[in-house]
């Protein structure tokens, strides 16, 4: 009897020790998707900024060719409203933060 009461301490110890790395292999593959869906995100972020990029260039193009033009009205108006819009972000952040 004392020798089955024996075997079944080692079971259980080794069940436990089992328990313990099944939960350290649960915990690392958590870990490792969310890495994985983290890195997802980074890539569509540079995808976003790399068609900002694209925008803003386009957009710059398209104002040096009016202002290339001599349409000094509508250079000032859109000198007007970066100057507002920065203003404006610099009201927002200063109450922000």
């Amino acid at each position: 009897m004392s020798d089955a009461y024996e075997r079944e301490q080692q079971n259980n110890a080794l069940l436990s020790g089992l328990s313990s790395k099944v939960s350290a292999l649960r915990s690392v593959t958590i870990d490792i998707h969310d890495n994985a869906r983290d890195q997802d995100t980074i890539d569509h972020t540079s995808e976003v900024f790399s068609s900002f990029s694209t925008n803003l260039k386009g957009s710059a193009s398209r104002l040096t060719m009016m202002a290339k033009q001599g349409d000094t009205v509508a250079v000032l108006k859109v000198a007007g409203i970066c100057i507002a819009a920065g203003f404006l972000i610099y009201i927002i952040l200063g109450w922000i933060f």
